[in-house]
Order: structure tokens, then C-alpha cells, then sequence
């Protein structure tokens, strides 16, 4: 049986695109309150009035670089009152910069997925936690990634920071031991968003051609998982799905229509 997140409040990092946004929609969708962040305000200020329009969804929105230590404690320890206790914090936040080997990868980038896939979801998780054990009770749902699970070529950084998510979901639950709360990390293969126009630096035809002759995930495909595993039954935890394409075998073997299966990357 499902468990209802009516009224639920559920903060949503990274909610202004892709993953991020479609799980803030299917939340909406199920009745919850919404807490979205972002750095692109006008976008969570656009969604949000579509989520009042379509499904009378109260959000609250938080303007908000994730890797920016000091403004993430600021702005989550002055919430207002009545969005304070976060029922579920969805660490969607993330990305990934560059393919190059590390001899030759940019150090920039290298501090970029640091800081934003690792480094936030410690902010905003240190942040969040505290208050769901004062009141014991919560759910943290990490998006990790396939690349959390295996290796590939080039990958390297971005690999390592979702490895690092991989562990922190498992010594999260590990450390919150006699308590009820959650966690769950949902960790895709291959998903259609802005995530490998941002990887290729605004080459939108490189992203394009990256998913090629085969059905890659979308972001709505995530959001059901992750609203899949908040909606158990409080005695159940999911700690760990990975959601691939059927056309996706591993980190690095695809099938594409019309040819032998090939590496990822091969495109």
C-alpha cells in the first residue's frame, strides 16, 4: 500500500530542469508542499505558478547555489516556520563537465562536480538533517547515477563524485541507525536532458547525437522512482535502484536500432 505525501513537505535541489523538475511535478501532482531550489530563479518562479495553476501546489522558493556553503545554511535555517520541517529532501542537484582523460581534464570542471555533486549534497543534507531527527522522521533520496556504480573511459571526476554519493546514501542510513528515517539513492543510466548539453559545454549537437538510435531514459522515467521509493510504506526502505534504458546494458554498452551494440561514447 502507498503511502499518501499529501501536505508532505518535499525539498527539491536542482529543480528548475530535467530530473529536478519532474520530480518537483509528480510531487505536486501527489499533493505535497514544495520547497523548490535553483539558481535560475525566473524558472522555479515559472514553475511554480504552474503548479498552483494545475494542482494548487503551495511552493516556497529558494534561490540557491547548493555549493555555496555559508548562503545553504542561511537560507534553510531561515525558512519560514510553516517549511521548516522537511518531510523529504530529494539531492538531485549535479552535473557533469568535460570528457577527458586526467592528464588532460580541466581543473575547473574537476572543482565544479566536486563542489555541486559532492560537496552541496553535504551542505544541503547537514543542513536538512538535523530537524528530521528532532522530530524522527524523513526521507533523504539521492540521485546518483550508473556512473556511480561502474567506470568509464574519461569519466574519472564525475565517476568519483558519484561513487561519493553512492557511499554517502549507505553511511547516511548506516549513521542514522535506530531512528525512522529514509534513504534511498535512484541512480540512472542514460536520460534525454539539458545534463549532456551541460557536459559538452552547450554542443547541443554532440548531446543530440549521444542518444542516437536508441530510447534513452527521460526525466519522468526518474521521478517515478523517486517518488516510488518515498511512497512505501514507512517500514520500508529502498536503498538502492538503478534505472536503465532497455537499449542500455551497462555504463558503457548500448544498442542502437539499425547497427551491433556499441560503447556509449561511440556516437
Amino acid at each position: 500500500m502507498s503511502l499518501s505525501l499529501k501536505n508532505k513537505i518535499v525539498l527539491v535541489t536542482g529543480a528548475s530542469s530535467g530530473i529536478g523538475e519532474a520530480c518537483a511535478k509528480i510531487f505536486a501532482q501527489n499533493g505535497a508542499k514544495l520547497i523548490l531550489c535553483a539558481r535560475r530563479e525566473e524558472r522555479i518562479k515559472k514553475l511554480a505558478a504552474e503548479f498552483k495553476k494545475q494542482y494548487n501546489t503551495m511552493c516556497h522558493l529558494l534561490v540557491l547555489d547548493v555549493s555555496k556553503r555559508d548562503a545553504v545554511a542561511q537560507k534553510i535555517s531561515t525558512l519560514p516556520n510553516d517549511w521548516q520541517n522537511i518531510d523529504i529532501l530529494v539531492n538531485n542537484a549535479g552535473l557533469a563537465a568535460g570528457l577527458d582523460k586526467i592528464q588532460d581534464g580541466n581543473i575547473d570542471d574537476w572543482e565544479s562536480m566536486i563542489d555541486t555533486n559532492l560537496k552541496g549534497l553535504l551542505y544541503v543534507t547537514r543542513a536538512v538533517m538535523p530537524n528530521m531527527i528532532k522530530h524522527n522522521a524523513g526521507h533523504i533520496i539521492n540521485i546518483g547515477s550508473i556512473a556511480g556504480q561502474e567506470i568509464y573511459p574519461k569519466g574519472n571526476v564525475y565517476l568519483a563524485t558519484k561513487h561519493a554519493v553512492r557511499a554517502l546514501t549507505k553511511a547516511f542510513k548506516v549513521d542514522l541507525l535506530g531512528t525512522n528515517i529514509r534513504v534511498s539513492t535512484v541512480d540512472p543510466g542514460m536520460v534525454e536532458t539539458e545534463f549532456s548539453i551541460v557536459r559538452w559545454k552547450g554542443d547541443v549537437e554532440r548531446a543530440k547525437n549521444f542518444y542516437a538510435d536508441l530510447q534513452p531514459l527521460v526525466a519522468e522515467d526518474i521521478a517515478d522512482a523517486v517518488y516510488y521509493c518515498a511512497s512505501r510504506p514507512p517500514h520500508v526502505n529502498i536503498l538502492e535502484l538503478v534505472v536503465m534504458p532497455t537499449a542500455q546494458s551497462s555504463a558503457t554498452q548500448v544498442h542502437r536500432k539499425g547497427g551491433a551494440s556499441s560503447d556509449v561514447f561511440s556516437k
